[in-house]
């Protein structure tokens, strides 16, 4: 089985920009660099005919190239806090998450439902107060890293560990240039 989603990488200027908010949080479990990603929709577990109807609905997909800009933090889990996470949004990014999120769906792999929350998860939150999260997204409320170029997307493969998972990009699709 394979545990799959659509995500954006990030370069490792914005990576490293990211690492340094990475403290100041008791009981926070950092993720490492390597793992930071802007997930566009999450599938969930299928097997190797629904990877390949995945990776070909992915492979129709056609929106422009953009600038991101991530900025902001906060905290999912309003009473039990369970993420902390920078923010980024733009409408050519909430277009590319239409447009995968519909390729899936037709290709019939939904995947999640819930509304688009662009972010990146830095760190996980089991065990941390409401209070010192919440103290962490006022901290770097004011958090600006970007703009930067997406270019593409990823088709990522989840492989759950006993420190955490760890992503394998599996196909990238390119974004076309923007025409002026």
């Amino acid at each position: 089985m394979y545990r799959l989603f659509a995500g954006l990488s990030l370069p490792d200027i914005v990576a490293d920009a990211l690492t340094q908010l990475q403290s100041g949080v008791e009981g926070a479990r950092w993720l490492p660099a390597e793992n930071f990603h802007l997930t566009l929709q999450f599938i969930g577990e299928t097997d190797r005919h629904g990877l390949a109807e995945c990776a070909d609905a992915l492979a129709g997909v056609r929106a422009p190239a953009f600038e991101l800009t991530l900025s902001g933090a906060g905290f999912f889990g309003a009473q039990k806090p369970r993420a902390l996470w920078v923010g980024g949004t733009s409408p050519a990014l909430v277009h590319l998450q239409s447009k995968v999120a519909t390729a899936l769906d037709r290709a019939g792999h939904p995947g999640e439902r819930r509304k688009f929350a662009p972010h990146v998860t830095i760190g996980y939150a089991k065990g941390v107060s409401r209070e010192k999260a919440a103290h962490f997204a006022a901290m770097h409320s004011l958090f600006s890293c970007g703009p930067f170029s997406v270019g593409e997307f990823h088709l990522y493969r989840s492989h759950p560990g006993n420190e955490g998972a760890h992503y394998e990009i599996l196909e990238s699709y390119p974004l076309f240039a923007p025409t002026v």
